[in-house]
Protein backbone atom coordinates (compact mmCIF):
# COMPACT_ATOMS: atom_id res chain seq x y z
CA UNK A 1 0.00 0.00 0.00
CA UNK A 2 1.18 3.37 -1.24
CA UNK A 3 1.66 6.03 2.12
CA UNK A 4 0.07 9.03 1.60
CA UNK A 5 2.13 12.13 2.62
CA UNK A 6 -0.57 15.10 3.85
CA UNK A 7 0.87 18.71 4.12
CA UNK A 8 -1.12 21.35 6.46
CA UNK A 9 -0.07 24.65 4.56
CA UNK A 10 -3.58 26.94 5.03
CA UNK A 11 -4.37 28.59 8.23
CA UNK A 12 -6.41 28.10 11.11
CA UNK A 13 -6.65 24.14 10.54
CA UNK A 14 -6.95 21.72 13.42
CA UNK A 15 -6.17 17.86 13.58
CA UNK A 16 -8.20 15.44 15.38
CA UNK A 17 -9.56 12.26 15.45
CA UNK A 18 -13.19 10.56 14.69
CA UNK A 19 -13.12 6.97 13.40
CA UNK A 20 -9.94 6.05 13.89
CA UNK A 21 -9.31 8.82 10.79
CA UNK A 22 -7.56 11.69 10.88
CA UNK A 23 -10.29 14.61 10.56
CA UNK A 24 -8.09 17.75 9.27
CA UNK A 25 -10.69 20.69 10.01
CA UNK A 26 -10.78 24.73 9.64
CA UNK A 27 -10.84 25.98 13.72
CA UNK A 28 -14.24 26.74 14.20
CA UNK A 29 -16.13 24.20 11.97
CA UNK A 30 -17.76 21.04 13.54
CA UNK A 31 -17.03 17.28 12.86
CA UNK A 32 -20.33 16.77 12.07
CA UNK A 33 -19.80 19.26 9.45
CA UNK A 34 -16.93 17.75 7.71
CA UNK A 35 -16.82 15.39 4.39
CA UNK A 36 -14.80 12.84 2.54
CA UNK A 37 -12.25 15.79 1.97
CA UNK A 38 -11.51 16.10 5.67
CA UNK A 39 -10.81 12.71 6.51
CA UNK A 40 -8.15 10.52 5.81
CA UNK A 41 -7.97 6.98 7.46
CA UNK A 42 -4.62 7.14 9.80
CA UNK A 43 -2.91 3.46 8.40
CA UNK A 44 -2.97 4.96 5.03
CA UNK A 45 -0.64 7.73 5.93
CA UNK A 46 3.16 7.98 6.49
CA UNK A 47 3.70 11.48 6.75
CA UNK A 48 2.27 14.89 8.21
CA UNK A 49 3.85 18.25 7.10
CA UNK A 50 3.11 21.39 8.92
CA UNK A 51 3.96 24.27 7.48
CA UNK A 52 1.28 26.97 9.48
CA UNK A 53 2.37 28.02 12.94
CA UNK A 54 -1.61 28.53 13.81
CA UNK A 55 -1.87 24.75 13.37
CA UNK A 56 -3.63 22.71 16.84
CA UNK A 57 -3.63 18.74 17.24
CA UNK A 58 -5.22 16.68 19.94
CA UNK A 59 -3.81 14.22 21.92
CA UNK A 60 -5.56 11.70 20.24
CA UNK A 61 -4.59 12.85 16.79
CA UNK A 62 -0.86 12.62 18.30
CA UNK A 63 -1.18 9.31 19.47
CA UNK A 64 -3.49 8.02 16.40
CA UNK A 65 -0.48 8.98 14.20
CA UNK A 66 2.15 7.13 16.01
CA UNK A 67 0.59 4.44 16.94
CA UNK A 68 -0.12 3.78 12.60
CA UNK A 69 3.58 4.21 12.19
CA UNK A 70 2.89 7.96 10.64
CA UNK A 71 5.86 10.81 11.51
CA UNK A 72 5.07 14.40 11.96
CA UNK A 73 7.19 16.46 10.45
CA UNK A 74 6.98 20.32 12.15
CA UNK A 75 8.25 23.18 10.15
CA UNK A 76 9.60 26.52 11.27
CA UNK A 77 9.46 30.26 9.99
CA UNK A 78 11.66 29.64 7.43
CA UNK A 79 9.51 26.75 5.83
CA UNK A 80 12.19 24.20 6.48
CA UNK A 81 11.49 20.99 8.63
CA UNK A 82 12.94 21.57 12.44
CA UNK A 83 11.11 18.71 14.30
CA UNK A 84 9.84 15.03 14.21
CA UNK A 85 7.58 13.02 16.11
CA UNK A 86 8.68 9.58 15.30
CA UNK A 87 6.85 6.53 16.26
CA UNK A 88 8.28 4.23 18.88
CA UNK A 89 10.31 0.74 17.89
CA UNK A 90 8.41 -2.25 18.23
CA UNK A 91 10.84 -4.50 16.78
CA UNK A 92 10.80 -7.98 18.60
CA UNK A 93 14.75 -7.81 18.38
CA UNK A 94 15.01 -4.00 19.59
CA UNK A 95 17.58 -5.10 22.33
CA UNK A 96 19.72 -7.39 20.39
CA UNK A 97 20.24 -4.64 17.47
CA UNK A 98 21.01 -1.92 19.51
CA UNK A 99 23.87 -4.38 21.37
CA UNK A 100 25.08 -5.22 17.51
CA UNK A 101 24.95 -1.40 16.39
CA UNK A 102 26.96 -0.25 19.51
CA UNK A 103 29.28 -3.11 19.39
CA UNK A 104 30.00 -3.18 15.87
CA UNK A 105 33.59 -3.11 14.32
CA UNK A 106 35.21 -0.29 12.73
CA UNK A 107 36.13 -2.76 9.49
CA UNK A 108 32.52 -3.39 9.13
CA UNK A 109 31.33 0.16 9.99
CA UNK A 110 34.49 1.39 7.32
CA UNK A 111 32.96 -1.12 4.74
CA UNK A 112 29.62 0.04 4.54
CA UNK A 113 30.33 3.65 4.98
CA UNK A 114 32.27 2.89 1.38
CA UNK A 115 29.09 0.97 -0.27
CA UNK A 116 27.60 3.83 1.13
CA UNK A 117 29.92 7.09 -1.00
CA UNK A 118 29.78 4.77 -3.76
CA UNK A 119 26.26 4.33 -4.47
CA UNK A 120 25.47 7.96 -4.13
CA UNK A 121 28.72 9.06 -6.23
CA UNK A 122 26.67 6.27 -8.72
CA UNK A 123 23.67 8.05 -8.65
CA UNK A 124 25.02 11.30 -9.50
CA UNK A 125 26.49 10.32 -12.31
CA UNK A 126 23.15 9.13 -13.92
CA UNK A 127 21.69 11.92 -13.53
CA UNK A 128 24.45 14.56 -15.45
CA UNK A 129 24.31 14.12 -19.50
CA UNK A 130 26.27 10.76 -20.60
CA UNK A 131 29.49 11.61 -22.20
CA UNK A 132 29.80 14.64 -20.35
CA UNK A 133 33.36 15.13 -18.63
CA UNK A 134 31.48 15.49 -15.35
CA UNK A 135 29.72 12.76 -15.97
CA UNK A 136 32.91 10.58 -16.97
CA UNK A 137 35.02 11.76 -13.81
CA UNK A 138 32.54 11.40 -11.87
CA UNK A 139 31.67 7.68 -12.74
CA UNK A 140 35.67 7.03 -12.48
CA UNK A 141 35.72 8.63 -9.40
CA UNK A 142 32.99 5.85 -8.12
CA UNK A 143 35.36 2.84 -8.99
CA UNK A 144 37.92 4.45 -6.49
CA UNK A 145 36.01 4.66 -3.31
CA UNK A 146 37.85 2.41 -0.62
CA UNK A 147 37.04 1.15 2.60
CA UNK A 148 36.05 4.27 4.76
CA UNK A 149 36.41 6.82 2.05
CA UNK A 150 39.92 8.18 2.99
CA UNK A 151 40.25 9.76 -0.34
CA UNK A 152 37.22 11.64 0.19
CA UNK A 153 35.86 10.71 -3.28
CA UNK A 154 32.79 11.95 -1.92
CA UNK A 155 33.83 15.12 -2.09
CA UNK A 156 35.94 14.97 -4.99
CA UNK A 157 32.87 13.70 -6.59
CA UNK A 158 30.57 16.70 -5.28
CA UNK A 159 33.38 19.28 -7.28
CA UNK A 160 32.33 18.29 -10.71
CA UNK A 161 28.50 17.40 -9.68
CA UNK A 162 26.70 20.51 -8.37
CA UNK A 163 28.17 22.54 -11.64
CA UNK A 164 27.03 19.93 -14.14
CA UNK A 165 23.81 19.27 -12.24
CA UNK A 166 22.77 23.21 -11.26
CA UNK A 167 25.01 25.36 -13.00
CA UNK A 168 28.17 26.95 -12.78
CA UNK A 169 27.43 29.49 -10.38
CA UNK A 170 25.55 27.01 -7.69
CA UNK A 171 27.11 26.58 -4.36
CA UNK A 172 25.73 24.16 -1.91
CA UNK A 173 25.08 25.90 1.36
CA UNK A 174 22.87 23.87 3.42
CA UNK A 175 20.86 25.48 6.06
CA UNK A 176 21.97 29.37 4.90
CA UNK A 177 18.77 30.66 3.01
CA UNK A 178 20.73 33.45 1.52
CA UNK A 179 22.53 30.83 -0.44
CA UNK A 180 19.71 30.82 -2.72
CA UNK A 181 16.57 29.01 -3.39
CA UNK A 182 17.95 26.00 -5.15
CA UNK A 183 19.65 25.55 -1.31
CA UNK A 184 16.22 25.98 0.07
CA UNK A 185 14.68 23.19 -1.94
CA UNK A 186 17.24 21.31 -1.61
CA UNK A 187 17.02 21.56 2.23
CA UNK A 188 13.50 21.14 2.56
CA UNK A 189 14.01 17.74 0.32
CA UNK A 190 16.64 16.47 2.15
CA UNK A 191 14.76 17.40 5.46
CA UNK A 192 11.71 14.81 4.05
CA UNK A 193 14.21 12.23 3.29
CA UNK A 194 15.86 11.88 6.49
CA UNK A 195 12.32 11.85 8.54
CA UNK A 196 11.59 8.75 6.30
CA UNK A 197 15.15 7.18 7.16
CA UNK A 198 14.93 7.75 10.88
CA UNK A 199 11.20 6.27 10.94
CA UNK A 200 12.29 3.37 9.27
CA UNK A 201 15.76 3.05 11.68
CA UNK A 202 13.67 3.15 14.61
CA UNK A 203 11.00 0.69 12.93
CA UNK A 204 13.76 -1.70 12.81
CA UNK A 205 14.78 -1.21 16.78
CA UNK A 206 17.98 1.04 15.99
CA UNK A 207 19.26 3.91 17.08
CA UNK A 208 19.61 6.74 14.82
CA UNK A 209 21.94 8.77 16.73
CA UNK A 210 24.28 6.24 16.39
CA UNK A 211 26.26 6.95 12.63
CA UNK A 212 28.84 5.62 11.01
CA UNK A 213 30.39 8.44 9.48
CA UNK A 214 28.54 11.49 11.23
CA UNK A 215 29.33 11.90 14.54
CA UNK A 216 28.00 15.08 16.18
CA UNK A 217 26.61 15.32 20.16
CA UNK A 218 24.11 17.10 19.56
CA UNK A 219 22.47 15.70 16.09
CA UNK A 220 19.96 13.11 17.05
CA UNK A 221 20.24 11.67 13.46
CA UNK A 222 23.28 10.33 12.91
CA UNK A 223 22.78 7.32 11.45
CA UNK A 224 19.89 8.50 9.29
CA UNK A 225 21.81 11.19 7.74
CA UNK A 226 24.92 8.47 6.56
CA UNK A 227 22.35 6.04 5.14
CA UNK A 228 20.54 8.84 3.03
CA UNK A 229 23.45 9.73 1.35
CA UNK A 230 22.79 7.27 -1.75
CA UNK A 231 19.22 8.74 -1.77
CA UNK A 232 20.17 12.95 -1.99
CA UNK A 233 20.08 12.37 -5.83
CA UNK A 234 16.72 11.58 -6.03
CA UNK A 235 16.02 14.98 -4.30
CA UNK A 236 18.27 16.76 -6.16
CA UNK A 237 16.97 15.76 -9.67
CA UNK A 238 13.33 17.04 -8.25
CA UNK A 239 15.35 20.50 -7.28
CA UNK A 240 16.64 20.98 -10.75
CA UNK A 241 13.14 20.29 -12.55
CA UNK A 242 11.92 23.29 -10.31
CA UNK A 243 14.78 25.47 -11.61
CA UNK A 244 14.57 24.69 -14.80
CA UNK A 245 10.55 25.19 -14.30
CA UNK A 246 11.91 29.02 -12.89
CA UNK A 247 10.34 28.31 -9.26
CA UNK A 248 11.74 31.30 -7.18
CA UNK A 249 10.48 30.40 -3.81
CA UNK A 250 9.45 27.41 -1.33
CA UNK A 251 5.82 27.93 -1.77
CA UNK A 252 3.40 25.04 -1.79
CA UNK A 253 3.29 24.64 -5.75
CA UNK A 254 6.96 23.77 -4.99
CA UNK A 255 6.21 21.86 -1.88
CA UNK A 256 4.06 20.10 -4.00
CA UNK A 257 7.00 18.93 -7.06
CA UNK A 258 9.28 17.73 -3.73
CA UNK A 259 6.77 15.66 -1.89
CA UNK A 260 6.03 12.85 -4.08
CA UNK A 261 9.70 12.04 -3.45
CA UNK A 262 8.55 9.34 -0.74
CA UNK A 263 6.88 7.36 -2.86
CA UNK A 264 9.02 7.26 -5.82
CA UNK A 265 9.60 4.16 -7.58
CA UNK A 266 13.10 3.02 -6.82
CA UNK A 267 15.16 -0.45 -7.70
CA UNK A 268 16.95 -3.10 -5.54
CA UNK A 269 17.48 -6.75 -6.10
CA UNK A 270 14.06 -7.77 -5.65
CA UNK A 271 12.70 -5.49 -7.82
CA UNK A 272 11.06 -1.95 -8.23
CA UNK A 273 8.47 -0.45 -5.58
CA UNK A 274 7.85 2.49 -3.63
CA UNK A 275 10.85 4.37 -1.80
CA UNK A 276 8.93 4.04 1.71
CA UNK A 277 8.37 0.48 0.92
CA UNK A 278 12.14 -0.21 -0.09
CA UNK A 279 13.39 2.01 2.69
CA UNK A 280 12.44 -1.32 5.10
CA UNK A 281 14.65 -3.86 2.80
CA UNK A 282 17.25 -1.22 2.88
CA UNK A 283 17.56 -0.88 6.54
CA UNK A 284 17.27 -4.56 7.50
CA UNK A 285 20.72 -5.53 5.05
CA UNK A 286 22.39 -2.49 6.99
CA UNK A 287 21.08 -4.40 10.64
CA UNK A 288 21.89 -7.46 9.16
CA UNK A 289 25.75 -6.23 8.32
CA UNK A 290 25.96 -5.47 12.12
CA UNK A 291 25.64 -9.21 12.82
CA UNK A 292 28.14 -10.39 10.63
CA UNK A 293 26.05 -10.73 7.30
CA UNK A 294 28.19 -10.71 4.01
CA UNK A 295 25.63 -9.33 1.51
CA UNK A 296 26.00 -6.12 0.11
CA UNK A 297 23.76 -3.17 1.60
CA UNK A 298 20.34 -3.31 -0.43
CA UNK A 299 20.90 0.67 -1.60
CA UNK A 300 17.50 2.06 -3.36
CA UNK A 301 18.72 2.99 -6.88
CA UNK A 302 16.96 5.70 -9.05
CA UNK A 303 14.89 4.91 -11.58
CA UNK A 304 13.62 7.44 -13.99
CA UNK A 305 10.82 9.21 -13.88
CA UNK A 306 8.74 10.92 -16.46
CA UNK A 307 8.85 14.81 -16.88
CA UNK A 308 12.01 14.59 -14.64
Amino acid sequence: MVKRTIEISTEGMHVCVQDRQLLILPHGKKKSECDARNRVPAEDVGFVVVDQRDTTYSQSALALMAGSGAVLVVCGDDHLPIGLLLPMAEHTEVVWRIDSQISAGRVVLKQMWAEIVEAKVRAQASLLTRNSTARDEIDSLSRRVRSGDPDNIEAQAARYYWPAMLGEDFRRTPGKPDGGVANVFLDYGYALLRAAVARTLVGAGLIPAIGIKHSNRSNALCLADDLMEPLRPMVDRRVRSLMLQDRKTLDPSAKRGLLPLLSEAVRTSAGIGPLHVVLPRYISSFADRLTGGKTPLETPELTEVPGL
